[in-house]
C-alpha cells in the first residue's frame, strides 16, 4: 500500500492496525495524542512533572512581614482575610525547608468543620471521609510540588496531612507544622495544637477570625493571638485587605460584605 493511501485511510478512519500485527517496527500514532496547556484536556495531568520556582517573593508589605517572621521565629500566627496568601506562603516555606534539609518532615493540619452545610455520612474509610476537609492542603502542596512528588513524600512519611483531632498527645520534633483554618478551632484545641511544638521545629498557624464556621464565642483564634502577641519570641502577623493577591473583586467584596 502506498504512503498516500495509508495517509488517506488514517485520515478517514479506515486504518486497520491489524494488518501489521507481528511487525514490531510499525506503530499506529494515537489520534488524540499531544498535551494541551488547558488542564481539563489532559487525562494524565497529575502524572506530568512540572517546574516550580524554588523561591517565592512577597507581593505586598504584609506578605513580606510574614515571610520574614517565618524565617526568624519558631511560632508564627498569620491572621488575615481570604486571599492574602497565608496558607500558600506557609506551605511554600514548609516545602522550602524540607527540600533544603532544615526539617525532616512537614505536618499539615486543619479542623474538620463543615462550612455551614451538612455533608452527611461520606463513604469509605477514615481517609476517604476526611479527604474533602483536607483537599485545600493538597491543592496548596500541588502548587509547589508535582502530585507525583507529593505522593512519593507522603509514602515516605515526609509529608503528613491530618485533621486537628488526630494531633493530641503528639510531640512534633524536627518538623515544619502548618495549622490551617485555625479560626475553626476552639480555644482548647488551639492550646493543644500550640503545645505540640517540639525541638528544631517551626509552626505556622493561619486563619481569618472574621470567617469562622463556629459560633463567635467558640472560636479561639482571636483570643489566643491577643495573648501570644505579648511574647517576644512569637510573631503575630496581621494581614489586611491591601495584602489580598486574588482577583481584585475579592478585596472589593470583602469591603462590603
Amino acid at each position: 500500500m502506498s504512503k498516500r493511501a495509508m495517509k488517506r485511510q488514517l485520515r478517514e478512519g479506515a486504518f486497520d492496525a491489524g494488518q501489521f500485527e507481528g511487525d514490531d517496527k510499525i506503530r499506529r500514532l494515537p489520534l488524540d495524542r499531544g498535551w494541551s496547556p488547558l488542564a481539563h484536556h489532559n487525562s494524565n495531568t497529575e502524572d506530568r512533572d512540572q517546574g516550580y520556582l524554588k523561591t517565592i517573593k512577597a507581593k505586598s508589605p504584609g506578605q513580606e512581614e510574614l515571610i520574614k517572621a517565618i524565617d526568624d521565629k519558631n511560632l508564627v500566627m498569620a491572621l488575615g482575610p481570604a486571599g492574602t496568601g497565608k496558607t500558600y506562603l506557609a506551605i511554600a516555606k514548609a516545602v522550602e525547608a524540607l527540600e533544603a534539609g532544615r526539617v525532616g518532615r512537614i505536618v499539615l493540619s486543619r479542623p474538620a468543620v463543615e462550612a455551614g452545610e451538612s455533608i452527611g455520612f461520606l463513604p469509605g474509610d477514615a481517609e476517604d471521609k476526611l479527604a474533602p476537609y483536607l483537599r485545600p492542603l493538597y491543592d496548596a502542596l500541588s502548587d509547589r510540588l508535582s502530585m507525583k512528588r507529593v505522593r512519593s513524600l507522603m509514602a515516605e512519611g515526609a509529608i503528613e496531612i491530618a485533621p486537628v483531632g488526630f494531633m493530641r498527645g503528639r510531640t512534633l520534633n524536627n518538623a515544619f507544622v502548618v495549622i490551617d483554618e485555625a479560626q475553626n478551632c476552639t480555644y482548647m484545641q488551639l492550646k493543644m495544637l500550640l503545645t505540640r511544638l517540639g525541638w528544631h521545629s517551626t509552626m505556622v498557624v493561619t486563619g481569618d477570625p472574621n470567617q469562622s464556621d463556629l459560633l463567635p464565642e467558640l472560636s479561639g483564634l482571636g483570643p489566643v493571638a491577643e495573648k501570644l502577641e505579648a511574647i517576644g519570641n512569637i510573631a503575630v502577623v496581621r494581614l489586611a485587605d491591601r495584602d489580598i493577591v486574588r482577583h481584585p473583586l475579592v478585596a472589593e467584596m470583602l469591603g462590603v460584605l
